[in-house]
């Protein structure tokens, strides 16, 4: 049996020059500069490209099993032998030992009471730089210096990969979550998204015994002190949409809801740059380029070293990293009361729901459980170009460590408890599927959202779409009335019937997962076919 004590990674960590311990952002550039891990851009921000993997790799993803009762065991949430993980784990310690790391101390949870100490090792000085800018700063966290929980330990190498044939593996690349030990192996992959969902699959595990929701949803607050959340999957509007320039930022991503209100789970952003746009993303776009940004995958001009924000040439998932400082209008403790409204994004690439339609409690169970959107390309490997209709619960599902009704549980709870509008948002495309139709607007997006948090949609009639059974409010402000409903948009009504059923089947089919755990109210708020 191997046995690996703490004592082993404590003194790898001990071993590690103090200038490489929480080194300024300075030092972590130079060396990313100097060890050719990266390159600068015109503005200072720092350009790296992660190699073969530039989304996350969900088939490489394991849980060390235990026998805990409480992980919804599965596709996702893969186990694996404990001294699997142990022998990968000594292997990565000795190939530490020979090599140049970095240790960052930070934590996840601006709610001091709830938040988790992090220790990132890693080869890369790119790497430190992005975990320096995405979570928080301990110092930040009243009561840190006295914090009672032990911190969770991050091992991140790149170039390490486990032996051909390694058992319980699929590849040589790997991601090991060790809750009980309270440790995460990263190898063979450079993308750092890895290192920011597995934090946050680690929030998603602890938070909950505490009575927290922790979300996969981005937050803002506006002059009121309303709060409003914005849940949805990669590419769907997170970043983009709440980061209005007359509302606060409290976090683009992950955030937590105990009984105190909202808090951020990091003390960054992780933001899509593909296509970004000065004139309609302001804030992403002023904040990505700044020194000691790291924008991952992006194609610099190779004369005037300005990114090309529309070069696919090595991903579409390109990514932008940046602290939270980064952002002129942001919430600086990271905490804030709770939401007056809910927005559940869905880029629908089928164009049938409809721009906005308010939810009422069981259909926002339904549709927080369903997590409906089209899954666009590069933000996982093996994607293709098209965008693919996925059903994702509680819009999260590959960081949910535990069953979902515990989250969904939760979160009516809260909805209840609050009185909290939820809303239903297609950021996706209107007036045919991807192809035909076009995607819908952004302006007309912010529009719906101004008018929902305003109260300007609390009077107006609402319709009721015919097949979806949604209510769509008549009118909108800074809205064309022509695109509410979705049926008004496409030319060939035949097939809009035609995809309508076929979506309105997808949803059927996917419930059927959750139908036996859900009260009746839940199973019947959704669509049905003959309804």
């Amino acid at each position: 049996m191997i046995h690996v004590t703490n004592k082993q990674i404590e003194n790898l960590i001990s071993a590690i020059p103090d200038d490489y311990t929480n080194p300024h952002p300075v030092i972590l550039l130079e060396n990313a500069v100097r060890n050719q891990e990266g390159l600068l851009s015109e503005s200072g921000a720092l350009v790296v490209n992660t190699g073969i993997y530039t989304g996350r790799s969900p088939k490489d993803k394991f849980i060390v099993d235990y026998g805990q009762e409480n992980i919804f065991w599965g596709e996702i949430n893969q186990p694996l032998e404990p001294e699997i993980y142990k022998e990968l784990l000594v292997r990565m310690l000795d190939y530490l030992e020979n090599r140049v790391a970095y240790h960052v101390e930070m934590c996840a949870g601006a709610e001091a009471k709830s938040s988790i100490p992090l220790r990132i090792i890693t080869e890369k000085a790119w790497a430190a730089l992005f975990s320096h800018n995405l979570f928080i700063r301990q110092n930040s966290i009243e009561s840190s210096a006295s914090h009672p929980t032990n911190p969770f330990t991050i091992l991140h190498c790149p170039d390490f990969t486990a032996p051909e044939g390694t058992k319980g593996l699929h590849s040589k690349t790997f991601v090991i979550l060790n809750f009980n030990e309270r440790t995460i192996l990263i190898g063979g992959t450079a993308y750092a998204g890895e290192i920011k969902k597995s934090v946050f699959t680690v929030m998603n595990y602890f938070l909950p015994a505490k009575h927290i929701l922790s979300m996969h949803c981005s937050a803002n607050l506006g002059i009121n002190n309303d709060v409003a959340l914005f849940f949805g999957l990669s590419g769907t509007g997170k970043t983009t949409l709440s980061s209005d320039p007359s509302r606060q930022l409290i976090g683009d991503d992950e955030h937590g809801w105990s009984e105190a209100g909202i808090f951020n789970l990091e003390g960054g952003c992780y933001a899509k740059t593909i296509n970004l746009n000065q004139e309609f993303e302001p804030i992403i776009w002023n904040a990505s380029q700044q020194l000691f940004s790291v924008l991952e995958n992006v194609i610099l001009n190779d004369k005037t070293r300005k990114p090309d924000f529309n070069d696919t040439t090595l991903t579409e998932n390109t990514r932008a990293a940046y602290p939270l400082d980064f952002v002129d209008h942001h919430v600086e403790s990271g905490i804030a009361g709770h939401p007056k409204n809910i927005f559940f994004l869905s880029a629908d690439a089928s164009g049938i729901l409809p721009p906005i339609s308010k939810l009422d409690n069981a259909q926002a169970m339904y549709y927080f459980l369903s997590g409906y959107t089209s899954k666009l390309a590069g933000t996982e490997r093996d994607l293709g170009k098209r965008p693919q209709a996925t059903f994702s619960v509680c819009f999260g599902a590959p960081f949910l460590p535990l069953h979902p009704k515990v989250y969904c549980d939760l979160l009516g709870e809260k909805i209840r408890q609050h009185k909290v509008n939820v809303w239903l948002l297609n950021t996706g495309w209107s007036g045919g599927p991807y192809g035909i139709g076009k995607r819908i607007h952004l302006p007309y997006t912010r529009a719906m959202i101004n008018a929902a948090i305003s109260g300007a949609l609390e009077h107006i009639p609402y319709h009721t779409d015919g097949f979806l059974d949604l209510r769509v409010p008549s009118r909108c402000p800074g809205v064309p009335q022509d695109i509410l409903l979705p049926i008004n948009n496409w030319q060939n009504k035949s097939e809009y019937q035609r995809h309508a059923n076929h979506l309105i089947y997808q949803f059927e089919q996917n419930f059927d997962l959750y139908r036996d755990i859900m009260d009746i109210e839940v199973r019947e708020a959704g669509p049905q076919l003959g309804k």
